[in-house]
């Protein structure tokens, strides 16, 4: 404080550092905000009040048209099951390599693997779901690949179906799950395992006692991250799973862009919002992810 003091010559200079602090932040996070703001949160405003909307009219006619169809209930309850399903893949698979990273005490191979976790960030989404269509079709690299083999009699069917779909979005969310974890790791002090080993624990417990419990927030951090992006993601579904596998976010956009049936539509996506707004809820009690934060943090 004493340095700061100097260089603006004021007794004022607690108000005037955190005056140019509260500057410095809305000039680096007001864009934002206001991106957010005028792109997402008002059209979420907006479709609100139209969800309730029919013929000019206030009516429930559309929420008891969507639990009242088995068709968009099943839809509900596929995607919620899909994205537990990523959830906990990309946890099990993520966790022991985000594990690995932290432990490398080779910086310069620590960084090469780094850059293989952020690689696919670097290819569209799009042309990573079409490079799983060319390995998962009928005459594709797998399915010739086994029957050149021998190992099967005809084509498997891997494409349009939920494996395809749990494959394709597990391969784009998983780096979602290693970076927090990772960067959580990272930073535990590696001294306290090695003074519960001195204390007579095994390396297994060890790691159960004291290394996963410091690293819960970025497994909460990563499991919230996976969680939300595979409740609404569309463009992996739509092309590996079909007609068959589908999933709330394909059927808003066959609400809007085919049936155009923008109330109906605003009403799914309210159902959407409001499902994930409980589960994250109810995992947060069961859990208790802000406790979490409040202690490790």
């Amino acid at each position: 404080m004493t340095s700061f003091a100097k260089m603006f010559g004021s007794i004022k200079v607690r108000g005037s550092i955190r005056n140019y602090s509260f500057v410095q932040s809305f000039l680096l996070v007001g864009p934002l905000v206001i991106l957010l703001l005028g792109f997402y949160l008002y059209p979420l405003i907006a479709l609100f009040p139209e969800s309730f909307i029919k013929d000019g009219q206030f009516t429930w006619e559309h929420y008891r048209h969507f639990f009242g169809h088995p068709l968009y209930s099943l839809t509900l309850l596929r995607t919620i099951r899909v994205a537990v399903i990523v959830t906990l893949i990309c946890f099990f698979a993520g966790y022991p390599v985000a594990y690995a990273l932290a432990e490398l005490k080779n910086q310069k191979v620590c960084n090469i693997l780094m850059i293989c976790v952020l690689l696919p960030f670097f290819t569209s989404i799009l042309v990573r779901s079409y490079a799983w269509i060319v390995l998962f079709q009928t005459k594709g690299i797998i399915n010739n690949f086994l029957l050149s083999i021998g190992l099967i009699e005809k084509p498997l069917t891997l494409l349009h179906n939920e494996f395809a779909v749990l494959v394709g979005m597990i391969h784009i969310l998983l780096p979602f799950m290693i970076l927090p974890v990772f960067s959580v790791l990272k930073n535990i002090d590696q001294n306290l395992a090695k003074a519960a080993r001195n204390l007579g624990a095994s390396a297994m417990k060890a790691f159960f006692k004291v290394t996963f419990p410091l690293s819960l927030p970025g497994v909460g951090a990563g499991i919230i991250f996976v969680f939300i992006l595979s409740l609404g993601f569309y463009i992996t579904p739509a092309l590996l799973g079909g007609a068959k596998t589908l999933m709330i976010s394909t059927l808003i956009d066959q609400q809007i862009n085919v049936l155009i049936k923008w109330q109906f539509a605003g009403a799914i996506s309210v159902v959407l919002l409001v499902t994930t707004v409980l589960i994250i809820a109810l995992a947060d009690r069961a859990v208790g992810i802000d406790k979490v934060y409040k202690e490790y943090s």
